[in-house]
């Protein structure tokens, strides 16, 4: 299937699906954040902290008067550069383009299923700077199977899953973690959509690097084709 049917089969689906985050935060609750490496506000900012970079990320939502920072699809980001997992000496295969979109909110947050999935795999990603605990929801909607990754989760969220296990759409699938646990990061959720899963089993690359871009742009669209988030 094309990058552009694809796509349009998404649009489709968003308009029947649940949100990520308690439907009681509206759209306008959503800010947009910019986390990217051209960013001169965070030149002041050590992103390698993330007690540092989450006072940046809450003044930033508290002075846009909202709830929720969202943003980070096909951002290339300077914070990878603290993680060997992440960086290499050559800039081409320096991985550090961001393929899902963040959303950025407490820990412990529940985080909700957006349509009728069953649990591909889970596992707990414990690299510096990884996903850490880490839940992938199979979907096959409208003739089409995609896959959607959660990452950043509380360990207490792999606790009773089970693979094959059903979700229904706006079922509660999890809830964040916080630095200890998540690849010590401020509390988010990555939330990644992908085509094809290439055998991954709980995991899948969330950061690539500017020559493996392409392929990833392709099989992994842009997660607010679902979301519609325009805060």
């Amino acid at each position: 299937m094309s990058s552009i049917v694809f796509s349009q089969v998404l649009n489709e689906l968003a308009k029947d699906s649940f949100p990520l985050l308690e439907p009681s935060i509206s759209n306008s609750d959503y800010v947009s954040l910019d986390l990217s490496k051209d960013n001169k506000a965070l030149q002041n900012v050590d992103v390698s902290s993330s007690e540092k970079l989450a006072i940046y990320i809450n003044n930033h939502i508290q002075s846009q008067h909202g709830k929720v920072a969202y943003g980070g699809y096909l951002e290339t980001r300077a914070i990878y550069n603290r993680s060997a997992y992440f960086k290499t000496s050559n800039l081409e295969t320096e991985r550090n383009i961001h393929l899902g979109l963040d959303l950025w909110i407490a820990a412990e947050t529940p985080i909700y299923t957006p349509f009728d999935a069953t649990v591909h795999s889970f596992k707990n990603n414990t690299n510096f700077g990884d996903y850490g605990p880490t839940i992938i929801l199979k979907h096959h909607l409208k003739d089409v199977s995609f896959y959607t990754l959660y990452g950043h989760l509380s360990l207490e969220s792999l606790q009773n899953v089970e693979v094959g296990q059903e979700f229904q759409k706006g079922e509660q699938l999890a809830t964040l973690g916080d630095a200890s646990v998540n690849g010590d990061y401020p509390p988010h959720l990555h939330f990644q959509i992908i085509k094809d899963l290439q055998n991954y089993v709980g995991d899948y690359p969330g950061v690539c690097s500017k020559q493996d871009l392409a392929f990833y742009k392709h099989n992994c669209p842009n997660p607010n084709l679902i979301l519609k988030l325009k805060g």
